[in-house]
């Protein structure tokens, strides 16, 4: 309805001819508006087109309340906020009303009387579909008050009201919610005892504030979001509650790379100055996505907890800074993001795993350095043949010379070693990358096409990727890697294990 046709009283809106329809009403007939029309109902969702999206659209359109039941960082309340727009852009309330009262349908003593002194008079305001979502984080000193509503001892002596008067109460944050989406987050966390308290406005629609008789059918579309985790540590959905909720959808993490990638560049926040000196190539993008997907296969990472979707995306800004803040330092206009500045992402990752035993006993940053150079090891023969296979063959055998990486791997048996400096510039990381005999070659066997910064990048993969699979050693120390022959390196860890021997002994005494 346009603006300039909005009714301002009762008796307009019924010479309008509005007809009032419930909530779950009004989102399945949009619902089904937008699927006819071939529209996508949750935009930016991506990852959820073949599961979590149509099992939604079923429960909307079956006029459920739902629970979405998955990890954190699953889009669980995103999902929840963007069914606003499945709402009609306005609808009519009593004027002052608390509760969002239909003006054809009164429920609260405020609007009965209204209507009932000024009839066709009465004053009508309209609610943009923006207003009607409420929200509320599950936490255990939640009480029944804040939900459903208590009686308000400030207003009866203001009003000089009996407390037995029905207009002393004040409604809590579900009534205020009625003829809207109301959320509640983490519901195992709520309280056994105010989990009760849902069961009515769940199943009759009704609500019951201290001891007053209130009849009050609400009309609300509920979502609940849970993390199975909560079951178990911290909390539980009591059964007679978990059965009045029509729908539960359990949510995922992208089961593809693709799927992954896309997200992560859809949500990263980075700005246009980062955009205009930074590049980020497909490679680095890839390796940063696949840290979560290495994190999620874990045994150091608890897998009851999960791995959010945002550790990537934290990730992959922090990449790009990383970069930035060496270019300023360098002062060059433009870079690129190479493999060395994935240093700069172990905050990313640190804070947002959750270890088992093991892994607190290895350290959240040994943890996160090990998922990088997994990530790395797994993308590398994307691009490259698989070390293994070569490592496989019998020394004697004709076909070992065909080993591609025997050049680079020989340059530094022969005791030379790389470093490659976190903050060096563009130029002289190229440079350096040169010095490795066979280096060059190797990448431009493959990819003849590329230009010399992907060129050099992809020899820089080469270099971890071989350090990955224990052909060459590689060390991240004051501000450099070091990339060493893998036997020289290790009699020198022995060497000094040697000589240190006496005080790790007093360490560990």
């Amino acid at each position: 309805m346009a603006k300039r046709e909005m009714a301002k009283t009762l008796g307009e809106l019924k010479k309008s001819g509005y007809i009032s329809i419930s909530i779950k009403d009004e989102i399945r007939n949009n619902l089904i508006k937008k699927i006819t029309a071939k529209e996508n109902p949750f935009p930016g969702i991506v990852g959820y087109e073949d599961s979590v999206i149509p099992d939604t659209e079923r429960a909307l359109l079956s006029r459920h309340n739902i629970l979405f039941l998955g990890l954190r960082g699953q889009a669980k309340t995103r999902m929840a906020r963007q069914m606003t727009d499945l709402l009609d852009e306005y609808i009519p309330i009593v004027a002052g009303s608390e509760i969002n009262d239909d003006p054809l349908n009164p429920i609260s003593k405020y609007a009965v009387n209204l209507i009932a002194s000024q009839g066709e008079d009465t004053p009508v305001e309209w609610l943009h579909r923006s207003k009607r979502y409420g929200e509320k984080l599950a936490t255990p000193d939640v009480s029944v008050a804040d939900l459903i509503g208590d009686i308000d001892p400030i207003k009866a002596a203001n009003l000089k009201l009996s407390f037995a008067d029905e207009n002393v109460l004040h409604y809590g944050i579900i009534p205020r919610s009625n003829r809207c989406i109301f959320v509640i987050n983490e519901l195992p966390d709520l309280q056994a005892r105010i989990q009760v308290s849902l069961f009515n406005i769940l199943e009759e629609g009704d609500l019951q504030i201290r001891g007053f008789k209130l009849r009050l059918p609400l009309d609300v579309m509920f979502v609940f979001t849970a993390n199975p985790e909560d079951y178990t540590n911290r909390g539980s959905i009591v059964t007679p509650l978990k059965d009045r909720i029509e729908s539960q959808i359990l949510t995922h993490y992208p089961k593809t790379l693709e799927t992954a990638l896309s997200i992560t560049e859809q949500e990263a926040n980075i700005i246009d100055a980062q955009k205009d000196k930074v590049a980020i190539s497909d490679l680095i993008k890839r390796l940063i996505e696949q840290v979560a997907f290495e994190a999620r296969e874990s045994e150091l990472v608890d897998k009851k907890s999960g791995v959010s979707a945002r550790l990537t995306i934290a990730a992959y800004e922090n990449a790009v800074s990383a970069a930035e803040r060496r270019a300023i330092i360098n002062n060059e206009k433009a870079t690129q993001v190479w493999i060395s500045d994935l240093t700069g992402i172990i905050p990313s990752i640190t804070g947002k795993i959750e270890l088992v035993y093991e892994g607190e006993q290895e350290g959240p940053y040994q943890v996160a350095l090990n998922l990088v150079e997994r990530s790395i090891r797994t993308q590398f023969i994307q691009y490259f043949p698989n070390p293994e296979t070569f490592k496989k063959r019998k020394t004697g055998s004709t076909k070992a010379e065909e080993n591609p990486y025997k050049a680079v791997i020989s340059w530094f048996d022969g005791g030379n070693s790389l470093n490659l400096f976190l903050e060096t510039t563009d130029e002289d990381k190229i440079q350096s990358l040169y010095k490795v005999n066979g280096l060059h070659a190797l990448v431009t066997k493959y990819f003849k096409n590329d230009n010399e910064k992907e060129i050099a990048l992809l020899m820089e993969l080469v270099l971890h990727g071989l350090s990955a699979y224990s052909l060459i050693s590689k060390k991240v120390i004051d501000g450099k890697i070091e990339f060493k022959d893998l036997m020289g390196s290790m009699l020198n860890i022995g060497t000094q294990q040697f000589d240190e021997e006496d005080f790790n002994e007093e360490d560990y005494n």
